[in-house]
């Protein structure tokens, strides 16, 4: 008992910490939904998924994933079923750095699109790896 009591500040952070590396996987965040360059390449080119970058249109014109469309986040709802009608097709989503994107893919999702994904990384990563961008 002496020994809990002696060392309580680091017990208390030894838990804290475990909980903050625990906890993506437990609210189903970090990952939840996201793709990374390499399986996001496999997904368009075996399963034909559509590409939808929900940045601004000005951010879109300074660079796009190739063969991208344009649907802002804050149009998403009401024109993702007339962007993709087919709600089992792969849907990638794009934004600069994946933070948008994983909001999209929760309105996708509430749509009804299973199969919606987002970039993780973003453009940034899609740069990175040395992937084909558009202007």
């Amino acid at each position: 008992m002496s020994f809990f009591l002696e060392n309580w500040m680091l017990i208390a952070v030894a838990l804290t910490s475990g909980a903050l590396l625990m906890w993506p996987a437990l609210s189903g965040g970090a990952g939840a939904g996201s793709v990374n360059v390499t399986e996001a390449v496999q997904l368009i080119n075996r399963q034909k998924a559509a590409v939808v970058d929900v940045c601004g249109s000005d951010e879109f014109a300074a660079g796009h994933v190739a063969g991208a469309k344009n649907l802002p986040l804050a149009e998403l709802e009401a024109k993702l079923p007339g962007l993709v009608k087919n709600k089992a097709t792969p849907v990638i989503l794009v934004c600069a750095s994946g933070m948008r994107s994983r909001r999209a893919v929760a309105v996708a999702k509430k749509l009804g699109y299973e199969n919606a994904h987002s970039l993780s990384g973003g453009l940034s990563a899609w740069r990175a790896a040395s992937m084909p961008v558009e202007k």
